[in-house]
């Protein structure tokens, strides 16, 4: 663990002044571990490149891009051995975050099916996407089971192209469960997408957040299937905690998709979301982003210890990257399809309901430790309890 300060180590009285959805969308005195947002301080460079904007009063439209390209390619090629080119990067003013780019990429490279893979239990937002877009998704879940869940189903994708779906939008890291793309699943659905001249919309946000020993692989890094089939979404909004500053790259290689610009919201992207990510994608920004990626890690681990010893009938599917823990209440809370609504009833806890992430997702809840380490002990005081409540309730009605 390093010996910087926990960036983390903010006090509760101090996170509730604060005026971001996570603490001001929730019910009056819960305590909110739902929304994909940290708790974190941001990174001293960061935060020093938005106070020094602030000091000159460059507070107007976002101005040229470049230096946030070079930036985001030189992360890349550091962390990932991958160097996009930036002129291959779109940053549209009218593409302000991975949502507005997202339904953008699904609207015009759907085609006339007009449908779209997705791979539930997924990211939320995804239907979101799917309808501003008017695209249509086609599930393809998931396998749950086995020694390795959260695997996605390629024989399924691959039947669903066959039928004349055109788009497959995936998550990775994948959101819910902070599993990560093997290479080898990767390579095979880049060539399946090729075969069948498909598009695959790879949601990137979550990938600075990989936890120590393991690999993210970007997709358009697996060669010319990839390269030709591929869209990739990035973002420094996740992993700096950058989400209200506003700026997303779309990225695509020369040979890739062909997406038309057609600007509709001009200059709604963020200059300080230009600014901060320029030095969140830099060297000098490496060392908190290290320092978070081991204590998130560490998090996710306790959680999964203390559950495991104090409440065993619910399961955790340990992360690979990213700060949201997947938890499975079913047994835990037997016949309740909607636990988060239950836990905070019980508790106060806000978390993200399972069933927001398709149906897959019933009887599960979505986990954020992207918090102190008080307020992750709390937060497992509260499930614990509710579960144990609820198990007694049960019982009773079964007695």
């Amino acid at each position: 663990m390093s010996d910087l300060a926990d960036p983390f180590d903010i006090p509760l009285a101090e996170l509730r002044r604060r005026r971001s959805a996570k603490w001001t969308r929730i019910p009056e005195g819960a305590l909110p571990l739902w929304v994909a947002e940290m708790d974190v301080r941001l990174a001293g460079p960061i935060r020093e490149r938005l106070a020094d904007a602030l000091a000159t009063d460059d507070t107007g439209y976002a101005g040229d891009p470049s230096a946030y390209k070079e930036a985001l390619a030189g992360f890349a090629e550091r962390t990932w051995g991958w160097r996009p080119d930036p002129a291959g990067m779109t940053l549209y003013p009218d593409l302000p975050d991975l949502a507005a780019s997202g339904a953008v990429a699904l609207a015009q490279l759907a085609g006339d099916d007009g449908r779209a893979v997705i791979c539930p239990p997924v990211y939320n937002a995804f239907y979101r996407w799917l309808e501003d877009a008017g695209v249509r998704g086609v599930e393809v879940p998931l396998h749950t089971g086995g020694a390795d869940p959260g695997s996605p189903d390629l024989d399924g994708i691959e039947r669903a192209l066959a039928d004349g779906v055109r788009v497959v939008l995936i998550s990775s890291p994948h959101n819910p469960l902070g599993r990560l793309w093997r290479r080898e699943e990767l390579e095979r659905l880049a060539a399946i997408a090729d075969r069948h001249g498909a598009t695959v919309i790879a949601d990137e946000i979550h990938a600075p957040l990989a936890h120590p020993g393991h690999e993210f692989v970007p997709y358009l890094s697996l060669g010319p299937a990839a390269r030709r089939s591929g869209v990739a979404l990035h973002s420094a909004s996740k992993a700096w905690n950058l989400a209200g500053l506003k700026a997303s790259a779309l990225i695509r290689a020369e040979e890739g998709p062909r997406l038309e610009h057609t600007p509709e919201a001009e200059f709604s992207i963020g200059l300080m979301g230009l600014l901060a990510g320029e030095v969140a994608f830099s060297p000098e920004s490496g060392p908190w982003l290290d320092d978070v990626r081991e204590r998130l890690a560490a998090r996710a681990a306790h959680v999964i210890a203390r559950l495991g010893a104090e409440l065993p009938a619910a399961h955790v599917a340990a992360p690979e990257a990213g700060y949201l823990l997947w938890v499975d209440l079913r047994e835990a809370m037997p016949g309740d399809d909607e636990p988060a609504a239950t836990i905070l009833e019980r508790t106060g806890l806000f978390v993200s309901a399972g069933h927001h992430f398709g149906d897959a997702g019933r009887g599960f809840v979505r986990l954020n430790v992207g918090t102190s380490m008080e307020i992750v002990d709390d937060a497992i005081d509260r499930l614990v309890r509710a579960a144990r409540e609820a198990q007694e309730v049960q019982e009773a009605r079964e007695a």
